[in-house]
Parts: C-alpha cells; sequence; structure tokens
C-alpha cells in the first residue's frame, strides 16, 4: 500500500477533453496514467475466458479465474469511467453504451489514430504559422515549438534538427533580430537543443543588461534629483543672504539733509543795531539800504 500511494501520478486535471485534434497527445497522457495504475492491460487484452474443469486441479483453476474475472471487471470500470471523463459531450454520448473499455480505445483509434493526410497538414500548417512575440517569455515560447515540431514529428514526417534549429532562427521575435544575425553569421550548424541552450545564455545576459540599465537611470534619476536639491539650497542662500544684506543697509543712519554745510555764512545770534531785530547784521539791514 505504501508502494502505491508514493507513485506519482500525471496530473490529469488539465489535460484537455478529447475532441478529436488533440487525440494523440490526450492518448499518451491516459496511457500513462494506466500503466502507473497497473489496469492499462484492460486496453488491449479481452476478459478471461471461463476454464471447464477436466483435471484434479479444476476446482482450483475455476477459483483462480473467477478472481482474474473480478479484477478484470473492476479494472475495466476504471478505465473506462477515465476515459469517459475526459471527453466531450459529444464523444460521451456517442460511447456510454459501450461497456468495454477496449472496445471504447479500439474505436477511438480508428476515428483519431489512423493515418490522414487532413491532420498532418493541420499540424503542419501550426508548426509554420508559429511566431515569437516580445510580451512573452522567449523560453516559454520555445517549449511551445517544441511541442508544435513533436506534433510533426509524430505524424511520420522526417526532419533534422538542423532544420529544426534555422526554422526557429527564423521565428525569432523583433527584439532577438541581432541575435539571429549574428547566428546566420556563425559557420557551425546548431542542433536545435544546441540553439536552445545558446538562447538560454543569451536570454540570462539580456536580463542582466536590463538590470544594469535600470540601476543606472536610478542613479542618474538620484543624481539628477540631488543636484536639483543642491541647487534649491544655494538658491535660497542666496536669497536669505541678499535678504540680511538688505536688512543690514536699512540700519544704516540716514544722511541729514539738513545739517548746515561747511563754508555757510552763520547767522548772528544777536539783534541788528540799525533796526534791532535779530537774524541779520547791521550790514544786511534793508533800513540801512534805504539810508541815502
Amino acid at each position: 500500500m505504501a508502494t502505491t500511494l508514493n507513485k506519482a501520478f500525471p496530473d490529469l486535471s488539465k489535460l484537455e477533453p478529447l475532441g478529436g485534434n488533440n487525440y494523440k497527445c490526450w492518448s499518451r497522457k491516459l496511457l500513462i496514467f494506466f500503466e502507473q495504475l497497473e489496469v492499462d492491460y484492460v486496453l488491449f487484452n479481452n476478459p478471461p475466458a471461463d476454464i471447464v474443469a477436466n483435471s484434479s486441479n479444476a476446482a482450483n483453476i475455476v477459483v483462480a479465474d473467477d478472481v482474474a474475472n473480478k479484477k478484470f471487471e473492476k479494472n475495466n470500470k476504471t478505465v473506462r469511467r477515465h476515459l469517459f471523463n475526459h471527453m466531450t459531450n459529444l464523444l460521451f454520448d456517442l460511447f456510454i453504451n459501450y461497456k468495454s473499455a477496449k472496445v471504447i480505445w479500439d474505436n477511438l483509434e480508428k476515428k483519431y489514430g489512423a493515418d490522414d493526410a487532413g491532420k498532418k497538414k493541420y499540424v503542419v500548417g501550426k508548426w509554420i504559422k508559429f511566431q515569437m512575440v516580445d510580451n512573452k517569455p522567449i523560453m516559454e515560447q520555445v517549449h511551445e515549438y517544441e511541442n508544435l515540431t513533436a506534433d510533426v514529428l509524430n505524424e511520420g514526417m522526417e526532419m533534422c534538427e538542423i532544420l529544426q534549429a534555422n526554422v526557429l532562427v527564423e521565428k525569432f521575435p523583433p527584439s532577438w533580430s541581432d541575435y539571429r544575425n549574428q547566428l546566420k553569421h556563425k559557420k557551425k550548424n546548431l542542433t536545435l537543443q544546441e540553439l536552445i541552450s545558446h538562447m538560454r545564455i543569451e536570454e540570462a545576459n539580456c536580463l542582466k543588461d536590463e538590470e544594469s540599465e535600470r540601476l543606472k537611470d536610478k542613479m542618474k534619476s538620484l543624481s539628477l534629483n540631488s543636484s536639483k536639491a543642491n541647487l534649491m539650497e544655494s538658491s535660497s542662500t542666496f536669497v536669505k543672504d541678499r535678504f540680511k544684506g538688505k536688512q543690514k543697509k536699512g540700519h544704516v543712519k540716514k544722511q541729514n539733509y539738513f545739517t548746515k554745510p561747511e563754508g555757510h555764512i552763520q547767522k548772528s545770534k544777536g539783534p541788528c543795531y540799525v533796526c534791532g531785530k535779530i537774524g541779520h547784521k547791521a550790514f544786511q539791514c534793508n533800513q540801512r539800504q534805504g539810508q541815502s
């Protein structure tokens, strides 16, 4: 029991229901699953035939056959249930009346597994139309191309790995155009797996360059912000110093324009001896000037 629990079974939760075009992938995944459950034999064998008792050991043989029949019936139900669970409703309705998992499997193989020129054209068309883009991870798209290539090969069409690699080069996204040109100038022909290894290295280098550019831009932005801050601080200091200078100049004692300039004739403080009035001297007196 512990051994059974420790087995790693394929995850069938994401398996696309059989609709026709995906038969080969669908059948392989289910077959691997049945093999790990050790029930795949019901797909290729008929139920155990009843054995006629014709010897002294007949009783034992009948008992053993009965156990095998019960085991086969149980495993047949398990396989049949999984087949139905991973079909479209249309196929489910078509095969629901079949009780034998083997009969269902054989009919599906005849219907979808036989060589079909139309299907070959379909998988080749998907492989040719595939094109990589810049807005998806590069290695994820490479894996998709590998699957499409495998579909073409599984249809019996031969294709060397150098051709597979050269076709992939032509499907690079626009941002990889420089790398495509570099590969075209190389004398050595790469296989598909060698090309994929080179692409992983190139992708890692591109990520490093992008990170370096982001770091440079960040440092440049920080330096620019620092320069602006210093400029604003210097401008603020200049304004403050200038304002202080104006304040100091404002405290300078204003010139008294009412002070007497040098060389000015001072007015006499005593009375004029001609008219007796104060404010002028005798030679400036009008009364004196009016005298003959």
